[in-house]
């Protein structure tokens, strides 16, 4: 998942992404009733793995070769046996023989064939089709100048799929357990036609649970144990009930009257609860920055932005410790760079790729350090002022709080220094930072899987994603050769992308503000729930009630 380019979206898709604790009505058994009641702050947009925005979730119901597992590791899932050859660049699974689709279907290899081919044809409008990238003819499929039937997969036999790839890919066998990869039922897609994925009942699933009373508008849906998943013995939920909660009051006075088990916080909510002992914290690999536009439409904005020293100063002028944990108060981490904490460690120190990517004066506070760039930046730009507007979604309350706060922070530091802020509804920022609308943009990106490639990829010259248009030789040639040249030797490739990261931090093309953490009331009886920090970020699998 996980991507997000606006404030708006993230509580939205994190929320459907949430779903954690519960509390279970004791019932004349020995066993309590196995349901979770969770909350979600919007609804479902869509249940057709190949145009969802998110898989927070959606590894609970689709399943891949492989699932995500404790604390990031790849998990077995459909496939029981793999191959990978010498080169490293051909894959062979064989699926399991009691694999079945929640119809009773046995699930093939020709569904992962037809899976891949249906989400890389440009009619699906898949926003995720650049994960393909170095699978074999991926690129020029994504580039639409080849067919998607010409991507690197086929079926041997009924049970047998072969991947190809142009290049060994260090982080290939966790992208398998992204559900974006997980098969799809092409008998099933022509039998309902139009009616595929609009409703729960027009969809089959292939994961630990399948998706019921969801009617694509709903408020409330359930995700219901699925009898015929290969591993069904291990599942011991039998329902999880969601209910759509927009405001996270109410959703404190649901969880207080118990009607849920799980409730969001907001930052005040944090203050009052952090020493409750259902009081709990879970971290995500999201890290929320300003975007510069190197390409603004105005000649005397787009000169400013493009300076190096007035960039720095605008990063070292911000307090990171005090905007998480007095602005924020939520438990929001103080970044290092680009690239989050906790994703990724050293293949042969073991140390966080967050510590080794960080450069002194570069994302730490430092009032005097960025008071002299400013003045060089004037200098070099012959003004005495500059002003700027900040563009962000105002779907999420803290966006008006981090703008509120960069305002004063940078005004306050920095003389001549004049902030606009124009918070916008998510959808029209979204559009706006598309479309290079803006002077700085408060943005997010979260990490699709457990890899620092997964947010280097963003500042790349060639990404669509790169909204600001920033773009470096030097930058480029690094990250390709961590994909190419260094693809198949582990510290070699870390090396590269620890000198892209440096260079990011150094030139301040993209300034992080802080990586964020959400806060919830959970109720202590759940047991077993794996939580991720990138990509499928929450599995039920193993979950039960005590």
């Amino acid at each position: 998942m996980n991507r997000w380019t606006s404030l708006g979206l993230v509580t939205a898709v994190v929320a459907l992404g949430v779903g954690l604790a519960a509390c279970g009505k004791s019932t004349t058994s020995a066993q309590p009733k196995q349901v979770l009641k969770l909350p979600a702050t919007a609804q479902l947009d869509t249940i057709d793995l190949a145009k969802a925005t998110g898989y927070g979730q959606t590894g609970n119901v689709f399943e891949s070769f492989y699932r995500l597992g404790k604390d990031g590791k790849v998990a077995p899932g459909l496939a029981d046996k793999v191959q990978e050859s010498k080169d490293q660049k051909t894959w062979t699974f064989h699926i399991r023989d009691n694999a079945k689709w929640s119809n009773g279907d046995k699930i093939t290899a020709k569904d992962f064939v037809y899976s891949w081919r249906r989400t890389l044809t440009p009619a699906t409008k898949s926003t995720y089709t650049y994960l393909f990238s170095g699978i074999k003819n991926g690129d020029q499929i994504i580039a639409g100048k080849m067919s998607p039937d010409k991507i690197g997969i086929h079926a041997k036999n009924q049970q047998t799929v072969v991947v190809q790839l142009t290049k060994p890919m260090a982080y290939f066998k966790i992208l398998m357990a992204y559900p974006l990869f997980a098969p799809q039922n092409e008998k099933v897609v022509k039998q309902y036609g139009k009616k595929y994925a609009t409703k729960s009942q027009y969809m089959v699933y292939s994961g630990p649970f399948k998706i019921e009373n969801w009617k694509g508008t709903s408020n409330t849906w359930s995700f219901v144990k699925n009898n015929d998943y290969w591993d069904n013995k291990v599942v011991k939920l039998h329902k999880i009930n969601y209910q759509v909660v927009t405001n996270q009051q109410t959703g404190l006075g649901l969880y207080q009257n118990k009607k849920l088990d799980l409730a969001q916080l907001t930052n005040e909510q944090v203050k009052n609860y952090k020493n409750d002992s259902e009081f709990k914290e879970y971290p995500y690999s999201i890290m929320i920055h300003l975007k510069y536009n190197f390409k603004d439409t105005d000649a005397t904005k787009r000169a400013a932005l493009s300076n190096r020293n007035l960039r720095q100063a605008i990063a070292l002028s911000i307090n990171r410790k005090q905007l998480t944990k007095k602005v924020l108060g939520d438990g929001s981490v103080t970044p290092t760079g680009f690239v989050t904490s906790g994703l990724a460690k050293d293949p042969k120190t073991g140390e966080d790729f967050a510590k080794q990517q960080a450069v002194k004066n570069t994302t730490t506070y430092n009032p005097t350090l960025a008071k002299q760039k400013w003045q060089k930046a004037l200098k070099q730009l012959g003004t005495k002022e500059v002003k700027l507007s900040v563009l962000a979604g105002n779907d999420d309350p803290m966006a008006s709080t981090v703008t509120q706060y960069l305002k004063g922070q940078l005004e306050k530091t920095l003389p001549g220094f004049k902030l606009n802020i124009q918070n916008v509804p998510a959808q029209v920022a979204q559009q706006r930072s598309q479309s290079g609308d803006f002077d700085l943009y408060l943005s997010h990106w979260g990490a699709d899987f457990n890899d620092p490639i997964s947010f280097m990829q963003i500042p790349l010259s060639s990404n669509s994603l790169n909204y600001g248009k920033w773009s470096s030789k030097t930058y480029d040639q690094l990250i390709a050769k961590a994909q190419n040249q260094d693809a198949a030797t582990p510290e070699k490739r870390w090396q590269d992308m620890v000198q892209a990261a440096k260079l990011l931090n150094t030139e301040q093309s993209f300034t992080p503000l802080y990586q964020a953490d959400y806060a919830y009331l959970q109720r202590s009886t759940v047991k077993g729930v794996i939580h991720n920090t990138a990509g499928t970020q929450w599995s039920y699998k193993y979950a039960y009630i005590k």
